[in-house]
């Protein structure tokens, strides 16, 4: 039972955030590209999905979205005390645009 909703909030959580991230693309595709990590190809491949295609997808079992940071100095300083939000969210920017891009293999 615990197997099974597990499965499905991860579904749920996929197609939340493919829909999400296709409104994104649709809207601006740089603007897109910089807030999710994602490369030109992956951004027009995910723009030109069908509903259809994005429901199949999200139903994996696998979490389609990942954290951007994976490495504990940089989730710290992201969460340091003392900061505006505004210094805050500039300093994830910067960051998170050092990032290597993601590449469609």
């Amino acid at each position: 039972m615990a197997e099974t909703t597990t499965t499905n909030e991860i579904g749920d959580l996929n197609l939340t955030y493919l829909l999400l991230a296709q409104r994104l693309v649709r809207e601006d595709v740089a603007t897109a590209m910089f807030r999710m990590g994602l490369s030109r190809e992956l951004a027009d491949l995910l723009g030109s999905l069908s509903l259809s295609q994005i429901v199949k997808l999200a139903g994996s079992s696998l979490l389609l979205c990942r954290f951007r940071f994976d490495d504990h100095p940089v989730l710290s300083a992201l969460l340091s005390d003392g900061k505006t939000l505004a210094l805050q969210q500039a300093h994830t920017a910067i960051l998170l645009s050092g990032q290597q891009i993601e590449a469609v293999h």
